[in-house]
């Protein structure tokens, strides 16, 4: 087995103490000679970090061991190297910028996210074109343009936007398409779809679900089917094949 363990992970929660919060977590991924990127703002956390498999472990005990991230739950992946030069732990406005401050998934809690689908579920749901009501499934491409191009779902649709931000107003241009449908957001590890599927169910669409633990936990608990290429990933990897490990780095539009 490859020697350094990569984790990722996010949760929307409330937080009120995120400059105390960021020194203590930096803190701790110091001493344990820990790489990444760790992203705190007053709706919750986002985390990329690498190193050995202990160190990395015990970093993410001692951050649940605050009630508040006792939901949190890693993805895991392995390589020969860390894939990051450094350390950074930043405190921002947004873990994901929207630009759209009535989408809080961090206030609504888990009762009130938008409904998720196993990534087993959206496999079968794939496979035989519809859901278990006979609705057809639709996939959405929730990531930048350049992310796409690495890879998507099979017949994904993709708005070709460049940032998170300009998400909504494709939405608002395109929800009419969806009608009948039931349409399933997706992204990277599931941070994006997380807001994107509340956004449209605002905008009025019926039938809105979020790929739970997004593309990352799809690779990791089924085959790969109906997916085709690689995921892009914020690291030195800079991309995943549908096995987790390192996929090929390439473009398709390259």
């Amino acid at each position: 087995m490859s020697a350094v363990l990569n984790i990722s992970s996010y949760l929307f929660v409330t937080l009120r103490d995120t400059h105390a919060l960021r020194e203590h977590l930096h803190a701790e991924a110091l001493s344990r000679g820990l790489k990444g990127t760790v992203l705190i703002a007053e709706e919750g956390i986002n985390l990329f970090l690498a190193g050995p498999a202990e160190a990395v472990r015990d970093w993410v005990a001692v951050l649940q061991a605050d009630a508040r991230f006792a939901k949190l739950e890693p993805k895991e992946s392995w390589s020969d190297a860390v894939p990051f030069k450094k350390l950074l732990v930043k405190v921002k406005g947004e873990i994901i910028r929207m630009n759209h401050p009535t989408i809080r998934p961090d206030a609504v809690g888990d009762e009130g996210r938008a409904p998720a689908v196993d990534p087993a579920v959206l496999r079968q749901w794939l496979s035989q074109g519809h859901d278990n009501e006979g609705r057809p499934v639709v996939t959405l491409d929730t990531r930048n343009a350049f992310e796409v191009d690495y890879g998507t779902f099979e017949g994904a649709i993709d708005w070709r936007i460049d940032k998170f931000s300009e998400f909504p107003e494709a939405v608002q241009a395109h929800k009419a398409e969806f009608a009948g449908k039931t349409v399933v957001s997706f992204c990277t590890g599931g941070i994006r779809c997380e807001k994107a599927a509340l956004y449209m169910q605002e905008a009025g669409i019926e039938h809105v679900y979020q790929l739970e633990g997004g593309i990352l936990k799809y690779f990791e608990l089924t085959d790969g089917a109906h997916w085709q290429g690689d995921c892009f990933v914020f690291d030195d990897r800079e991309a995943l094949a549908a096995n987790l490990a390192v996929g090929t780095g390439v473009s398709r539009r390259a």
